[in-house]
């Protein structure tokens, strides 16, 4: 029984610290005390099958790994959240693209030649706006933010290419770009729908293993339990 505790109690240490959570914050997500979490970090009280369930769900990873893994740290995968320095790392880039764009406008403007296009340097630089963006939600985002800004980059790509073309040449027929973005466009909303349903069915895949892991493990505990008040 120590043993089990023990591990159980590293593990719930070594997981907090990976997540960046205080034992404070850690006990409001759990509706618990943070005296409480404090004893199972320090292996004198075991949480009990729901807290564990609970506890998977917040860290990523299975009862199993909470109850019996030697090394837990490898296995945790914080959530990704755009928020704080790497929000201001987001927009920073996309400012420089600006500010780019305006320095090439200014010299643009500044010959009677290409006076009249200067404006098109604003207008592309839309498309590499929404690439840093859409790269940046892959990195950081989740699954609806790079939903959006991958649609942003088709739409984008489409009006720079129409309205440049427009400038340039006499192409009438550059409208039908806009059939290739509706397609590409239901591409991706059909794409993220099949990533969320295989995800959600993974995710119940998941839950009904924990489940029955955490009732064999609560289980073993409750005969361990037994075993030493017979002795």
């Amino acid at each position: 029984m120590e043993d089990v505790k023990d591990i159980i109690a590293k593990n719930l240490v070594e997981l907090r610290i990976r997540a960046k959570l205080t034992q404070i914050q850690l006990a409001n997500m759990l509706n618990y005390s943070d005296k409480a979490v404090s004893k199972w970090e320090r292996g004198d009280a075991v949480p009990d099958l729901r807290v564990l369930i609970k506890l998977s769900e917040i860290y990523g990873v299975t009862v199993d790994d909470i109850v019996k893994s030697k090394d837990i740290t490898l296995k945790v995968h914080p959530k990704k959240l755009i928020t704080g320095k790497r929000g201001f790392v987001v927009a920073m880039s996309s400012v420089l693209v600006w500010f780019v764009a305006t320095i090439i406008f200014i010299v643009l403007f500044s010959f009677p030649v290409t006076q009249k296009y200067a404006y098109l340097v604003f207008v592309c630089a839309t498309l590499p706006t929404s690439i840093i963006l859409m790269v940046f939600s892959c990195i950081w985002g989740n699954r609806i933010t790079t939903a959006l800004t991958s649609s942003l980059v088709v739409w984008m790509a489409i009006m720079t290419s129409h309205i440049v073309v427009m400038t340039f040449t006499d192409f009438t027929t550059i409208h039908l770009l806009y059939i290739v973005g509706a397609v590409f466009e239901l591409l991706i909303i059909l794409w993220f729908t099949y990533r969320w349903f295989a995800t959600k069915k993974a995710k119940i895949l998941k839950d009904a293993a924990d489940k029955k892991l955490a009732e064999k493990a609560a289980s073993n505990i409750d005969k361990e339990n037994e075993a030493s008040a017979e002795d």
